[in-house]
């Protein structure tokens, strides 16, 4: 277990983030008919706000709001219609919400519009390679960008999942995201990645690039991790994504313990819970090694974080 980095993330006309002393939630907020686990549900606007509300009462730190699926073999929505979904939610949350807003797009156009309306920060699944215009406009706007890794298109995304090192392939495809991001005018502080589990990614693959989050620690930026109910946690009795919520309890800890900032979620109350004992696990293994270290005379313990407590713990 690596001693996670902390870091302050700038957002345009918001606090900044504080990253590493605990792990922050971030709730979904799917406004699509066809996503995995919840597609439908929060078609109308108004439904889509009362539920990014509800999410923020159980305890997320930020959220996430997309108007376009991503699971594999999705076609691709133009963007007038993500538009469509998307920018009345934001609308709609304008002075309700307390915690920052993320747009998930791949797409310039959505994304300027989502910050025009309240969004902070843009989390784009292609990782600036469907269009490279997006890290402009997230510049523009000084939003914060998360740069995940994947290949391909959603459609057929499984195609380039080949791999000879998955965590080695995962960390140098993501440097050349935070490269971009920042040739495109995005301060390298405004940037976050993602491993982009299940993306591209068979769910061997998955593990694989989860047991090896601790490789992308050498990019020097916050990590963020989404594993909740994907296909690759399904058990031999799977019945579908909502069956997958202790799977996820399991893959939230690893990302956690492996060094992640921020984790991605469907079910907010119940895996902030996961990440504050996660963290607590986390805070005693560096407490202890800390010690060791003090014991044997080298300054690193004194760098070891504290576990720092949620404000809506109970």
């Amino acid at each position: 277990m690596q001693v996670r980095r902390r870091y302050t993330l700038p957002l345009p006309g918001a606090s900044p983030l504080a990253l590493g002393g605990r792990t922050l939630v971030m709730g979904v907020v799917n406004v699509t008919p066809d996503s995995f686990s919840d597609g439908g549900r929060w078609q109308d606007s108004g439904r889509a706000a009362d539920h990014a509300l509800d999410l923020e009462a159980a305890g997320a730190d930020l959220l996430d709001v997309g108007g376009e699926s991503t699971r594999p073999g999705a076609e691709a929505v133009p963007a007038a219609e993500e538009l469509r979904r998307v920018v009345p939610v934001l609308k709609r949350l304008v002075g309700q919400i307390r915690v920052p807003v993320s747009v998930d797009t791949c797409k310039a156009e959505v994304a300027r519009a989502a910050l025009d309306n309240g969004a902070v920060m843009v989390n784009d699944v292609s990782g600036l390679r469907h269009d490279p215009a997006l890290a402009g406009v997230a510049a523009e706007a000084g939003a914060a960008l998360v740069v995940m890794h994947s290949r391909g298109r959603s459609r057929d995304m499984y195609r380039d999942a080949c791999y000879r090192a998955v965590a080695a392939e995962v960390a140098r495809e993501l440097r050349a995201s935070i490269a971009a991001a920042v040739e495109g005018g995005v301060e390298r502080s405004r940037v976050l990645i993602d491993p982009g589990l299940g993306f591209a990614k068979r769910a061997g693959q998955s593990y694989d690039a989860l047991a090896g989050l601790g490789r992308l620690a050498a990019l020097d930026r916050p990590i963020l991790v989404g594993p909740s109910r994907k296909s690759f946690l399904a058990g031999r009795a799977d019945r579908g994504p909502a069956d997958r919520d202790w799977g996820t309890a399991a893959a939230v800890t690893a990302a956690i313990l492996e060094g992640a900032h921020i984790v991605r979620v469907h079910r907010v109350r119940e895996m902030r819970q996961v990440a504050e004992v996660a963290d607590r696990c986390r805070a005693a293994h560096e407490a202890r090694e800390g010690g060791r270290l003090a014991d044997t005379g080298t300054a690193a313990g004194s760098q070891v974080p504290a576990f720092v407590e949620s404000p809506r713990s109970v």
